[in-house]
């Protein structure tokens, strides 16, 4: 059974085994905002997704990560429906969430029915990456529920 919750100041030791991005200061601010979300299955931590806001409006998926030993159970598409059914609670009508060209992180978003709207080119010396692409969910016209998916 897979169970998706607000992280919590006791998910730390979990959250920095999956997530090296994030200061302590970072991980309680996300607490404390609401600005992180673990996910359960069978009561064990399986991943985690948290979130800003782009442009300080505009939800936007900093990170989602499931564990490994975890993928391909439906978890990722669990996490991904809460933190989107929150932001349409929250009276939001689109979000973001952006993965490398290079990841297949691109093909789950658009199956959850993200589509492409940008891409950055970081070419910064010593910061290069693949092209970081952009993608968009309205959830004013996308309004299936996570319970009926």
């Amino acid at each position: 059974m897979i169970e998706i919750r607000h992280g919590s100041p006791s998910d730390r030791e979990f959250w920095k085994s999956l997530d090296g991005h994030l200061s302590d200061a970072e991980f309680a601010r996300k607490i404390r905002d609401g600005q992180a979300f673990v996910a359960l299955e069978d009561g064990d931590p399986a991943g985690l997704l948290r979130y800003g806001l782009f442009w300080d409006s505009v939800p936007f998926c900093n990170l989602l990560y499931i564990r490994e030993d975890r993928r391909g159970r439906g978890i990722g598409r669990a996490i991904m429906g809460f933190w989107e059914d929150e932001m349409r609670g929250q009276g939001y009508d689109f979000i973001l969430v952006s993965t490398q060209s290079d990841e297949e992180a691109q093909h789950f978003y658009r199956k959850l029915g993200y589509r492409d709207c940008g891409c950055l080119l970081l070419d910064v010396p010593g910061h290069e990456q693949p092209a970081e692409l952009f993608l968009l969910k309205d959830l004013r016209t996308n309004t299936q529920r996570r319970n009926e998916r």
